[in-house]
Parts: C-alpha cells; structure tokens; sequence
C-alpha cells in the first residue's frame, strides 16, 4: 500500500508544519501586547513634543530652522521602516509598493532618490532596484533604542539642513488595530504648518530661552525628528508582530484543512484496498 504510506508521510509533515506556526503564532501574540504598550507608550511623549514645538516656532517667528524652510535641492529623502524578518504576510509588499510609488513621482521630476533603510527587508529592496542607501540599521530586536536610529537618521537630517536634500519623507507601517496595519508616505521635511500644529484650547505661550532662542529651537526640532522617526518604529513594530500573528493564525488554520483533506484521501484509499482484496478473495474461492 505505497500510496497510503506517501499520504500518511505527507499528514506527517503537514502536522509538523502545524505545529511550528502554531508556536509562532502564540509568540507573535506575546511580542504583539509589548509593541503595542511601548508604541502607545511613546505617543503622548510625541503628542507632547509636537505641540511645544508649535508654540515654539510661533512664538519666535523672526528665527526660522532649517527644517521649516524649503531649499532648491535635486535630491529626495526616503527613511524606509520595513521588518528584519519575514512572515507577516503583506506588511512589508505594502509599504514597500507604496514607496515605488513615490519612487517613480520623485524620478519622474528629475529627482535623484536616497533612502536610509530600517530593516533588512527595506535594504535588500533599496539593492535590488538601485537606489542609494546612505545610512542603514538592521537587527533592531524587539525594542526601538534610539540610540541606534538617531546616527544613520543624522546623515539624511544633515543633507537636509545643507541644503544637499529637498524633501525627506518617512515611510512605515501604521497600527490601526490588530486585523488593520495602514502603509503610510509622509513628508518628514520640510516640516509643514499641519504637522506643527500648536494647542488652540489654551493662550499663548511665553518663553524664557536659555541660552538663546536659536539654540533652544534648533535642538529642539532635532529631537522632535528624532520622536517621529522613534514613533514610526515603534508603530511599524507593533504592525509586525500583529500581521505574524494573524499570518500565522492563516497558515495553522489552513495546514488543520490540508490535514483533514489528507485524512479524507488516506481512508478513500485505505477503504479502497480492502474491497479490492476482499474481491480478490471472494473471486478466489468462488474459482475452486
């Protein structure tokens, strides 16, 4: 009975499948609950940061940052937040179609592009179609630092202030919910009026600036980048582990079909067989 032990050889492997993203998926939904606390987490601070910013920007309206201002560069900025691993479904296919996208408007204006990769998978993407990368970081873990984000970030917030970039955008993937990641493109700078968007409910803020009010503005716009680059991370994490887990939900859910598919295949055959011997038999003695 070759053919019942091929599909008993095939049930075999397919439990074992089973058996692996099952693992997965309850590790996903483990690693899900600690992104998504450490990305709403980090939102009020963000929140925070961006609403001192407005009421700093217009409460010194003679000095404008660099950051504020648009230049007559040639070169566009791309800070791609992409995943190290796979399997998690259409995570990184979406964000990634969104960028070649925006890719193809940025050459379609005579543009050069240059990106800065967050992940394994931007990277590779960013090789294949030849883009050039001039910062990257990999091997994050499962938690943002950003301390290692703030130094390959620096090279294109630096072009920028040079005048060197015209634009820079930041591409990720934003949490919705858990069955709901949205693939997201948005000017990083220059930073515009609706991004900095100052606290309407309340008066007017005064300032006491020490040292100066350009030093202060300046380090602060830095650090608010640097905020929306962290929260980016932290969402695009979040987004991660819920698509793997719902990845790998899809794919134990699917391997428990396959197997009953097979069970069904393996009695047919199996049930096959013994009417087949047991006519062999009848037709035996009926001979003699």
């Amino acid at each position: 009975m070759a053919a019942g032990k091929e599909i008993r050889g095939k049930i075999k492997s397919v439990e074992n499948t089973k058996k692996i993203t099952k693992a997965m998926e309850m590790v996903a939904a483990s690693k899900m609950r600690k992104a998504q606390e450490r990305m709403r987490a980090a939102r009020p601070y963000s929140d925070k940061i961006r609403n001192i910013t407005a009421n700093l920007s217009q409460a010194n309206p003679e000095y404008t940052h660099a950051f504020m201002e648009s230049n007559d560069a040639t070169a566009a900025g791309f800070i791609v937040v992409t995943t190290d691993k796979g399997l998690c479904g259409g995570l990184n296919t979406n964000v990634l179609r969104a960028v070649t996208s925006k890719l193809k408007d940025t050459q379609a204006a005579g543009h050069e592009a240059q990106a800065v990769a967050i992940g394994n998978k931007g990277l590779s993407f960013f090789n294949r179609v030849g883009v050039k990368v001039v910062a990257h970081v990999t091997q994050l873990g499962d938690k943002p630092h950003l301390d290692k984000l703030i130094g390959p970030v620096k090279v294109l917030l630096d072009a920028y202030a040079e005048g060197r970039v015209k634009t820079v955008y930041l591409c990720y993937t934003k949490f919705i919910n858990t069955m709901r990641q949205e693939s997201v493109v948005e000017q990083l700078l220059p930073l515009t009026a609706d991004r900095l968007q100052a606290d309407k409910d309340h008066h007017g803020w005064d300032y006491i600036y020490e040292p100066d009010a350009q030093t202060v503005i300046d380090d602060l716009l830095v650090r608010y980048v640097e905020a929306l680059v962290y929260q980016a991370v932290a969402e695009n994490m979040a987004s991660e582990q819920s698509a793997r887990m719902v990845a790998m939900k899809a794919a134990t859910d699917n391997a428990g079909s396959v197997i009953g598919e097979l069970k069904l295949v393996y009695n047919k055959t199996r049930q096959a067989a013994i009417t087949k011997e047991l006519s062999e038999i009848v037709s035996g003695a009926a001979a003699v």
